[in-house]
């Protein structure tokens, strides 16, 4: 039976809007930025204890707040930007809707002091739980300064969703970057348990504005785009395919100076980028797009992430034509590719084609390998440099000893090797079966298995001769410094190295050939996905996954019979050798009812 329908009271409708607009403290810090920008100040400072959690303090020297408007800013709706309907289709500025600051005091306490340049005092409000508690005259600078604390107090519920402080401290300084990418003349500080962590000062252009917030060598590896289709332009960089992340937060998009999320953007970037990076990978972008406000929706979502654009196909095409002209066009030295994949040839289209066809053909008849049944009694046999047997020998040796299996378990060893397809599935038969072996995930768990048994001995762990410098932005260089015990742990030797850089002294021998920077950009994203946790193993194994993935042969990579015989020895030596450290299984079996249903013998 339905219930009396009655009318919300102010308070619960308050708080049901804090929900759909502040969502950690990185949506407060987020809100109150922009408001500074809005009333149009050049100097900001952000204050953070407790990564945001205790406490967020916004200050600016803008124009401040007439006394007489004060009590109106706590008002659901209260807007200085719309006073009619037409307003909302030509809207430039961050704020619009009223929402935030009300949602803001309805699940905390804030402290405003504000005031305006033709005033002779400033003003200063208490407000809790969306209630303003008195308005009084106070001295004060020109400008406004807002203190929120009691986060979440009035919903618990919400406080259990938060992860810990240095977590969110990196979401903070995230929110802070994007909106000191688009407002490059203006200054932004952050200041967090007393110490300066972001000091972002006035540029003058892009560039320089990028350099401060990602780092000088940051620019070495990218690409300036540039672009135009009727009304609509684009410009910014975008990273060279040798620089790539493990998600898409170094993708920041932005339409007429607002930060986006989009879809239909990440889409485009991606398709750009196709045949020139791995697969999940994604590429570093910063990208503007003016185009007239008529042209734009951007009150889809209160929190104005999201927006809808008239004709979505022009401004795919804007930026898929854009970003894959430049990619065609940028020079390959130092970048480790071949060239890009754009005007490609015919002849050699079919040699390429040809390469592909010959990765896709099993071996037969005299060249089948058969690896007799022995695993080393060791557990893991140390595998420097080969698999294995040397090329030219006529027959593999007997690299595995005889132990104890359950019925139920594949061991490849007793299996016969058929060969490679697509350069990355390794193929073998039994006696009623055929076997799949993803051979990225195969080895991605052995070396996971094989990194802690040498974090233990570190018997594996190695100095480098020159000592690699790696610049990180300032959230994520925080988290990394705050987890430094763990990587120690994993057997990477990381120290601090000047502000926002590290210096990687050793690592991991399997980890020779790895690029160490993308190995640690992964581990801060992994951290970060992870949050805080107080088991330091499980933080450990979260690194060595990493580590593990990044060490692995890849897919559309050679292997030798040799490489493939070890690592058949490898495998059946190791527990849980049926999936990956990432969970994903290492083989498939296709049995002889399989098979003869696919082929309908059944």
């Amino acid at each position: 039976m339905q219930g009396k329908i009655v009318v919300m009271s102010e308070e619960l409708s308050n708080r049901i809007a804090a929900g759909e607009v502040i969502e950690r403290p990185a949506s407060i810090v987020k809100e109150l930025v922009e408001n500074s920008l809005d009333a149009g100040a050049t100097d900001i400072l952000v204050e953070l204890e407790g990564g945001g959690k205790r406490s967020v303090k916004v200050v600016d020297n803008g124009r401040g707040i007439d006394r007489n408007d004060v009590a109106l800013a706590f008002e659901r709706h209260a807007t200085s930007k719309i006073y009619t309907f037409e307003d909302i289709h030509e809207i430039e500025s961050f704020g619009f809707r009223g929402e935030a600051i009300a949602s803001i005091a309805s699940i905390s306490r804030i402290e405003l002091l504000t005031r305006r340049e033709d005033s002779l005092s400033g003003t200063r409000a208490m407000v809790r739980g969306g209630r303003i508690g008195e308005i009084i005259d106070a001295g004060c600078p020109v400008g406004t300064s807002v203190s929120v604390s009691d986060i979440f107090y009035s919903t618990p519920a919400r406080m259990k969703f938060m992860k810990g402080d240095s977590t969110e401290q990196a979401h903070c300084i995230d929110a802070i970057t994007r909106l000191a990418l688009s407002n490059p003349k203006v200054k932004i500080r952050v200041v967090a348990k007393g110490k300066t962590i972001l000091n972002v000062p006035k540029t003058k252009n892009l560039s320089d504005r990028i350099a401060l917030v990602f780092g000088e060598d940051f620019g070495r590896h990218t690409l300036e785009v540039e672009g135009q289709r009727g009304d609509a332009t684009i410009r910014g960089i975008i990273s060279m395919p040798d620089r790539t992340r493990a998600n898409t937060k170094g993708q920041f998009y932005f339409i007429n100076n607002r930060f986006i999320r989009d879809r239909l953007l990440n889409h485009s970037v991606i398709t750009s980028y196709r045949r020139l990076i791995e697969p999940r990978r994604f590429p570093y972008v910063v990208l503007f797009i003016d185009m007239p406000a008529s042209d734009v929706d951007i009150n889809v979502h209160p929190a104005k992430m999201e927006v809808r654009f008239r004709s979505s196909g022009d401004v795919y095409s804007l930026v898929t034509d854009t970003l894959s002209g430049a990619l065609s066009g940028m020079s390959t030295a130092g970048t480790g590719l071949s060239g890009p994949s754009f005007g490609v040839s015919a002849d050699a289209y079919r040699e390429r084609v040809g390469d592909v066809l010959k990765k896709y053909t099993v071996l037969s008849g005299a060249e089948k390998k058969t690896f007799s049944m022995n695993v080393s009694e060791e557990g893991m046999r140390k595998t420097p440099d080969s698999f294995g047997w040397r090329e030219g020998e006529e027959e593999p040796p007997n690299l595995f000893n005889e132990r104890d299996v359950p019925e139920d378990t594949v061991t490849f060893s007793s299996h016969k090797y058929l060969g490679q397809i697509a350069g990355t599935y390794l193929a073998f038969s039994s006696d009623g079966a055929f076997i799949l072996m993803d051979q990225h995930a195969a080895h991605e768990r052995v070396l996971f298995e094989k990194l802690k048994a040498s974090t233990k001995e570190t018997t594996h762990i190695q100095g480098l001769l020159i000592p690699e410098v790696v610049s990180l932005q300032p959230g994520r260089f925080d988290l990394l410094m705050n987890n430094i015990d763990a990587l120690r742990d994993a057997g990477l030797g990381v120290e601090r190295y000047g502000e926002n850089t590290i210096l990687v002294k050793q690592v991991s021998a399997f980890l020779a050939d790895c690029s160490l920077e993308t190995l640690i950009s992964d581990i801060i994203e992994e951290i970060e996905d992870t949050g805080k946790t107080e088991n330091a193993d499980e933080m450990k194994d979260k690194i060595l996954t990493v580590m593990a993935c990044k060490g692995a042969v890849k897919a559309n990579h050679s292997l030798t019979d040799s490489e493939v015989a070890a690592l058949c020895e490898d495998l059946d030596s190791i527990p849980f050798a049926s999936t990956c450290p990432h969970g994903r299984p290492t083989y498939a079996v296709l049995g002889i009812r399989d098979l003869e249903r696919m082929f309908k013998r059944r």
